[in-house]
């Protein structure tokens, strides 16, 4: 009984993370379609011209991803226009630390909206490179992490 409880919660447990629809992803390239529909045919909706910008995949259809980004627009891009996340925008202006803690030499103002390139993570904090400036900002109200 104890086994067929543990095998349960297994399941429960790992079918929530492994087909999960949404994770976030960054464009690979300077200039990206995102059309209506998933397929080559369908015309094309808006087009982003920002590398390595952040976006949430919420569905997927063969080599198609509908996608989200922080405006709350939507689309479909084609797999090979996409990268696994490597950036994230805050969502408030920030404080780039020279450290992970607070109490740590701050380095520059961030402001809301700009694209930071991810270098590594652990729990509250990234570090993080835009410009000049390399430091550790908290993710807290950022896209691009969950």
């Amino acid at each position: 009984m104890k086994k067929l409880y543990l095998l349960i919660l297994f399941c429960i447990f790992f079918s929530s993370n492994v087909f999960s629809n949404e994770t976030f992803l960054s464009l690979k390239k300077n200039k990206v379609n995102v059309r209506y529909g998933p397929g080559f045919e369908f015309p094309i909706k808006y087009i982003y011209k920002k590398i390595n910008l952040p976006i949430k995949q919420i569905d997927r259809k063969e080599n198609f991803r509908r996608i989200i980004d922080l405006k709350n627009n939507s689309g479909w891009i084609h797999v090979s226009q996409l990268k696994k996340v490597n950036s994230i925008i805050p969502k408030k202006d920030k404080i780039l630390f020279n450290k992970p803690t607070n109490f740590s030499k701050p380095l520059a103002k961030i402001k809301k909206g700009r694209v930071l390139l991810i270098q590594n993570c652990n729990d509250d904090w990234c570090k993080v490179k835009t410009g000049n400036f390399k430091g550790w900002i908290r993710i807290e109200n950022s896209w691009g992490v969950n």
